[in-house]
């Protein structure tokens, strides 16, 4: 492995890393936490095919920092954490679950743990049954994580919009959506409920005739999702989809989505703010469902969905203020205050 670990902690302000292997299963993995100055970290499972063990690594190091972006810009009590699972055919995934969570218990309550891409509630319960610091998905858990995601979504669209134009006016509104699983799919149940049009993209071909067939919404071809003319661009699917390339085919005003890390590169922030095109930092717009699961496993509260909107939005309207104010990319001025804050929390503890 070429990436210099270590060097990578320091100058990211990472704890600790975990290597995850378990003989039984073939489980392999990682487990990073990035701050706990204030209270536990917090951070979902994702299981991907990655090329190469650098390459989930980095996944994992990337999404855990942004979830302590996620937490002191939320001002949660808690810190950001990931863990990053190797998918492959070789691998028992349930008794891999199981050891995941036995590795999650013997952190001793400084990691709690989640849903993520292809962890969904068959593999938290098999976590569930060998840890106390997981989500559970049954009744006893924090429950309406996706509609607290999109709920968070739907209201930074809200802000966005606001600040461009001066008011939403949701039956004027285009939004294309790209995924419609959990969260872009109660995501376009939002949208439509208010009036807007609502295009979607999503590459399972039975789940978009369902949606359609509900919503009445209109769908995209996949290659086409990024160039269709709208207010606003939502990605709900995977991350890394903003890059050199589709930055430049987008015809939307704003981009607010789901989906974790889309921008590939910092610099593609950027390059949206250069073509006027208004971005949502996703850390923001998608923080909906780790502040229900940190507020109902810290303080036992479950927040309504739409309480949860107005927070999110109030954070988001401060940070695009800021932005406009000094005409700089949204992303940038968002990360920087992260950053602040966690290093006067830091200092505090």
């Amino acid at each position: 492995m070429t990436l210099q670990v270590l060097d990578a902690m320091a100058r990211m302000g990472f704890e600790e890393v975990h290597c995850l292997h378990d003989q039984a299963s073939g489980l392999r993995g990682f487990i990073a936490i990035h701050d706990t100055s204030a209270g536990p970290a917090f951070g979902g499972v994702r299981r991907m095919d990655y090329r190469t063990e650098e390459q989930a690594l980095l996944d994992c190091l990337r999404l855990s920092r942004a979830m302590s972006h996620k937490c002191v810009l939320a001002e949660l009590p808690a810190g950001g954490a990931k863990i990053v699972l190797l998918d492959g055919e070789d691998v028992d995934w349930p008794m891999a679950y199981g050891a995941l969570g036995r590795s999650v218990e013997r952190l001793g309550g400084r990691l709690y743990t989640g849903p993520d891409v292809n962890t969904g509630e068959e593999e938290l319960r098999a976590m569930v049954a060998e840890t106390r610091f997981v989500t559970d998905p049954g009744p006893s858990g924090p429950g309406l994580l996706g509609e607290s995601t999109a709920e968070g979504v739907f209201a930074s669209m809200a802000a966005a919009l606001e600040q461009l134009d001066g008011e939403v006016d949701w039956p004027r509104r285009t939004v294309a959506i790209q995924g419609l699983g959990v969260v872009g799919l109660a995501l376009a149940r939002r949208l439509v409920a208010q009036g807007a049009k609502v295009l979607a993209s999503e590459l399972d071909s039975e789940r978009a005739e369902a949606a359609a067939q509900e919503l009445g919404i209109e769908l995209l071809k996949a290659e086409h999702g990024f160039a269709v003319d709208c207010d606003v661009f939502s990605p709900c699917a995977l991350g890394g989809i903003l890059h050199d390339l589709s930055v430049e085919r987008l015809r939307c005003r704003a981009v607010v989505g789901g989906a974790n890390n889309v921008l590939a590169r910092s610099l593609h922030g950027d390059r949206l703010h250069e073509r006027g095109i208004l971005y949502v930092p996703d850390f923001l717009a998608n923080s909906g469902a780790l502040i229900r699961g940190t507020l109902f496993h810290l303080e036992g509260e479950r927040l309504a969905p739409e309480d949860i909107g107005r927070r999110v939005a109030g954070t988001v309207r401060s940070v695009l203020a800021k932005a406009i104010d000094e005409d700089r990319p949204p992303a940038r001025v968002a990360a920087e205050m992260a950053e602040t804050r966690l290093e006067s929390r830091r200092a505090l503890g």
